[in-house]
């Protein structure tokens, strides 16, 4: 048995951190909504007592064992619903890598809505939500789709009216920054420096990190109306395209869409 699936890119439209958590992780107030930017899953069911999660796909730069969050993934649907099988997945990768986007989350979301059709729907829509917070911050926002307010790590989701809009992306071609790079440096700056500038960011990351990276500082130079998405490196402005510039990729017309990841037919 084989089946696809197509996961949406997100950004966000605000992100306010609002505070340490216990777990070492930060609370977050934040209004994120999915695009029409995606990666898909091919997932290939065979029979087997036992179970064997095999990674591919068309990208030199994740790993396709068990550091990927798919893997991840897979291996914590088998463990809840005690399912079996050899699990081949390819994944075919359009979302920039450590971009703000969330490639790795959504992908993540996908093989866990995969598997589940794969098996005729042994969790419900609310039991893969719960495996998505386990998982990580940015996957339950994936899932649904949508606009949608999100609290605690990301994980606490609220559906708000949708919007249609447009919008281009731009990230430095070379430059990928981690969540707990940009996390790491707003505690360091926030226990540092005044606040005085902060207010002018819609995202609380960007004003973190924008003084240490010129390829960023450029963007916001030439397009001072854009805006980073989650802890970049990826900026996007709404009803404007980009004009090519080197050294950066350029995603030039794609809008906002009302869904999240879902199953598409097989080409």
């Amino acid at each position: 048995m084989k089946i696809k699936i197509q996961c949406p890119a997100k950004v966000n439209l605000t992100l306010k951190v609002t505070g340490k958590r216990p777990d070492g992780f930060h609370n977050i107030e934040s209004i994120m909504q999915t695009i029409d930017l995606f990666d898909y899953l091919i997932i290939e069911k065979e029979p087997s007592k036992t179970s064997e999660i095999i990674l591919s796909g068309n990208s030199t730069e994740i790993p396709y064992n068990e550091k990927n969050l798919v893997y991840k993934a897979a291996k914590l649907f088998c463990d809840r619903t005690q399912k079996t099988g050899k699990f081949s997945i390819y994944i075919e990768k359009h979302i920039p890598i450590a971009a703000g986007l969330a490639g790795g989350s959504t992908d993540a979301a996908g093989t866990l809505l995969g598997l589940n059709e794969l098996f005729d729907k042994p969790l419900s829509k609310a039991e893969l939500h719960k495996l998505c917070a386990q998982l990580g911050s940015d996957l339950n926002v994936c899932l649904e789709g949508g606009r949608l307010m999100t609290k605690g790590r990301g994980e606490i989701i609220e559906p708000l009216p949708f919007e249609e809009f447009k919008l281009s992306l731009i990230k430095p071609k070379n430059l990928g920054i981690s969540a707990k790079e940009a996390y790491t440096k707003f505690s360091e700056k926030q226990n540092s420096q005044n606040h005085n500038n902060r207010k002018d960011y819609k995202n609380d990351l960007e004003w973190a990190i924008i003084d240490d990276y010129k390829e960023l500082q450029k963007i916001k130079n030439l397009y001072p109306n854009s805006m980073m998405s989650g802890s970049g490196s990826t900026y996007f402005e709404i009803d404007r395209n980009f004009e090519p510039l080197d050294g950066y990729e350029i995603f030039n017309n794609h809008k906002a869409v009302n869904f999240g990841i879902r199953k598409v037919p097989l080409d």
